[in-house]
């Protein structure tokens, strides 16, 4: 249930050499950190936080070179990321903690589930794009080479170009979201995305980016839940299927009607599913 609660203000913790802004909401409960994914911020979860912190101690926070954090001179790099996401966890004293990404921020959360697997109590990921793990050769694969030879390399151009705009409007349109998405986005989500737009040229730089260490993963045991949408770009699938096979104690969940980020779309559908697992996985 929705609870009303203060407005959380921006607080900064100086971590790796690097200012990181975050929210904290909440006062009792496990803590919970929310990683938020390409061209986003720590507002992307702003439909979901205030039906959680009557249960947890809810912390989002912008990834460096976003939004309030502070953008460092020189490309950026998922390591950097990672290493960010832990030494909030322990600036915060709050290990070990619940770690719930969206997309390129579930990279992130894998990542870490294989680098400090003791900051965790468990994982929560929606979609993340480690097209990697795909067979080469493969439907699948084939139609990723399609994305990355079209749309993906338009994006590219654009970005390259400084057409944070037109970058960040073709991503939604014809890679994350579908035709018709844009529009749909509310104002500011789309003013973040064009903000943000550098960092996503950061992450098609980085040839790190869409990588895990699978044998890591595999040994992870902690409390594990992979979910998908049902109307998300058709590729997922078979990644997901792929990182569940890596991942043997993880359970899955598929959210009907909603895509890429049911957090924004399916705000309570998503804290429904949430709420069940983290209570089951502690109970």
């Amino acid at each position: 249930m929705e609870r009303t609660v203060e407005p959380a203000v921006v607080e900064f913790a100086q971590v790796n050499g690097v200012r990181i802004a975050y929210e904290r909401t909440g006062e009792s409960g496990d803590p919970l950190v929310f990683v938020h994914g390409s061209w986003g911020s720590h507002h992307n979860w702003d439909p979901v936080v205030p039906r959680l912190a009557g249960e947890f101690r809810v912390v989002t926070y912008d990834r460096r070179g976003h939004s309030d954090s502070e953008r460092p001179q020189g490309p950026g790099s998922v390591h950097e990321d990672v290493a960010d996401l832990a030494a909030l966890i322990e600036y915060l004293d709050i290990a070990p903690a619940w770690v719930v990404g969206n997309s390129y921020g579930s990279i992130i959360t894998l990542r870490l589930a294989s680098a400090r697997p003791d900051v965790l109590r468990g994982i929560v990921v929606h979609e993340p794009p480690l097209f990697t793990l795909l067979d080469d050769g493969g439907s699948e694969a084939a139609a990723l080479e399609e994305i990355r030879s079209g749309p993906l390399a338009e994006v590219y151009r654009r970005l390259t170009a400084g057409d944070h705009a037109g970058a960040a409007e073709l991503f939604v349109e014809q890679v994350a979201l579908g035709p018709g998405s844009w529009a749909r986005l509310p104002e500011d989500l789309r003013q973040t995305f064009i903000v943000n737009a550098p960092t996503y040229l950061d992450e098609m730089n980085d040839p790190d980016a869409l990588t895990v260490d699978e044998a890591a993963l595999a040994r992870f045991t902690a409390p594990t839940l992979i979910t998908e949408g049902d109307q998300s770009p058709p590729i997922f699938p078979a990644v997901l299927e792929r990182l569940a096979g890596l991942m043997p104690h993880a359970e899955r969940v598929v959210y009907p009607g909603a895509g890429h980020i049911p957090h924004i779309t399916h705000p309570v559908s998503y804290v429904d599913e949430l709420v069940a697992f983290t209570s089951a996985a502690t109970s």
